[in-house]
């Protein structure tokens, strides 16, 4: 681990080496053997913690015919780990263990021991006994290191879901619409149509809007036509003079309606995708051909003149298609306001049956009690057939922690990126890192890949982590990461969230900086989580500043 600061481990030699004529006489003169480990502080990584130590016997130390057995020890709050011995001769042993010559030697061993709670302040020994005949002197116990560091086990492990969202519109556009047609050629509008069906029906929408506090008219368009049959610059002409006695009629229209919003006056030509529109819903024999026709060409004169070609169907048009080109259109854009959170919710006790889907999935979103989104939920799969809801019912239940009804309600859910990444994090909780990695890289999704890191985290590939974290915004895990890859410039920026771990890892940051005031306060603030005041009391990252 790179540290801005280093504890020393190892015990300094005496200025002279005392040649050692018994097994007694080496325990004596242990002091005159030095050890250096590195690192100097133990750390933990992945679940193990690995060291490399080195023992330096100077001359004329080792019996020439003695055996050391060497253990290496961690003595930890609530107990000890031991390895098993390492063990060396004198050179006039016969035997088959590491030789250490009368002139000195230095060996170097690995050392491995898997992590257990508490080992957070601990420190490494080693416990030697010399053999010599029937004799066996125990060394003096030798201090090799402290220890363990295990900054990376802050790691936030819940793993992170994402709901599906809602299409739920807080504003509503909707239109009403009435119509007053033409005869051909004229731009008068007869008192009939004043009276019409589509007058009526846009008159009582215009009335119901006025006494519906959720909808507003924003504005209305009067868009005049002509019948594309006939030359175009007439018609042209024709609906600019229909749009000027549209206005007229809207006038009339809205007397006893009043429409309270800006009126915009359009006057499009000939009305080609009306036309289409009406050709495309009508049993005119042929139709398929006349809107091929429309494809082909672009030019208005050759259109009519291809579809006029075809006489028979032309007839019909003149009879069912054109007459309702001739006309002027009165449309209300109105803005339907939507329920607020509020009511949702307070729908969701007082009328629930009310709500669609949408809805649904939308108070469940707002709610805060996870109950109250499991049983929304379920309302919705019940009633919709929810394939959102489905998977969102799930997500409540990882989020809750309950892995069983999750994985439950997740058989029932399509097998699509987000699955894969809920399935990956319940097997990250259930602590089958294999699984999820599989689960993680086959959603293959931003949020995933956050998710990913935390198993790069987990087994000690900190670059790989901090890699996959740039662009995340999981701010602990992205701040541990630069850490742990001894990026603290990063780290620090990184460091945005308000909550108690964040300040926690800020206390890191600075500790490795050598900043103590701020290696205080940050600790100050992390200690409102009891768990955190706990851990620093003990951790090996603030033990200078103690």
């Amino acid at each position: 681990m790179k540290r801005s600061f280093k504890i020393l481990s190892s015990a300094v030699l005496g200025l002279a080496a005392v040649a050692c004529s018994s097994p007694e006489k080496m325990a004596e003169m242990a002091e005159n053997v030095s050890v250096q480990c590195d690192p100097a502080v133990l750390e933990a990584v992945a679940g193990k913690i690995d060291a490399t130590v080195s023992v330096t016997y100077p001359a004329d130390y080792f019996h020439p015919k003695a055996i050391l057995e060497v253990t290496p020890v961690i003595v930890y709050e609530g107990g000890e780990a031991k390895m098993a011995p390492f063990t060396y001769q004198g050179e006039d042993v016969k035997d088959n263990y590491k030789v250490v010559p009368s002139e000195g030697s230095t060996v170097t061993e690995k050392v491995s021991f898997d992590y257990v709670p508490g080992m957070e302040k601990s420190y490494l020994e080693f416990r030697g006994v010399v053999k010599y005949k029937n004799k066996a002197v125990e060394m003096p116990v030798k201090k090799v290191a402290d220890g363990v560091n295990a900054t990376y086990m802050l790691v936030n492990k819940n793993g992170k879901v994402d709901y599906k969202a809602d299409n739920y519109q807080e504003i509503i556009k909707q239109t009403a619409e009435g119509q007053i047609l033409y005869t051909i050629n004229s731009s008068y509008v007869r008192g009939s149509q004043l009276k019409s069906e589509s007058i009526k029906n846009f008159q009582a929408a215009l009335d119901e809007i006025k006494a519906n506090e959720r909808k507003a008219i924003i504005n209305t368009d009067i868009v005049a036509y002509a019948s594309p049959d006939g030359a175009e610059d007439l018609n042209a002409k024709l609906s600019d003079k229909r749009s000027e006695t549209a206005e007229k009629a809207f006038g009339k229209v809205t007397k006893e309606h009043a429409v309270d919003a800006p009126v915009t006056v359009i006057s499009v030509g000939e009305d080609w995708d009306g036309f289409k529109e009406l050709v495309s819903e009508s049993d005119i024999e042929d139709k398929d051909l006349i809107i091929r026709v429309l494809s082909m060409y672009s030019d208005p004169a050759v259109r009519e003149k291809e579809i006029k070609n075809m006489s028979e169907v032309y007839n019909s048009l003149k009879k069912e298609i054109l007459p309702e080109l001739r006309r002027a259109r009165f449309i209300a854009n109105v803005e339907f306001t939507n329920y607020s959170n509020d009511e949702l919710i307070a729908l969701i006790d007082e009328n629930i049956d009310i709500l669609d889907e949408e809805a649904l999935l939308r108070a469940a979103s707002v709610v805060k009690e996870n109950a109250d989104k499991v049983a929304i939920y379920k309302k919705a799969i019940e009633k919709y057939n929810s394939a959102r809801a489905q998977y969102n019912l799930a997500v409540a239940y990882i989020c809750a922690n309950d892995l069983a009804n999750a994985k439950a309600e997740l058989a029932k859910a399509a097998q699509d990126a987000d699955w894969q990444n809920a399935m990956g994090v319940i097997a990250l909780r259930e602590g089958d890192n294999a699984a999820a990695a599989k689960y993680f890289a086959a959603a293959g999704n931003a949020t995933s890949t956050e998710n990913a890191a935390v198993i790069d985290i987990l087994e000690g590939k900190y670059a790989d982590a901090a890699a996959k974290l740039a662009s995340a915004e999981n701010c602990c895990n992205k701040v541990l990461a630069y850490i742990l890859t001894d990026q603290l410039d990063k780290a620090s920026a990184a460091a945005t969230c308000g909550c108690a771990k964040t300040s926690y890892l800020k206390a890191v940051i600075a500790a490795r900086q050598g900043k103590a005031d701020d290696v205080k306060k940050y600790i100050d603030a992390a200690g409102k989580d009891s768990k955190l005041a706990e851990r620093a009391a003990k951790d090996i990252e603030f033990a200078q500043y103690r």
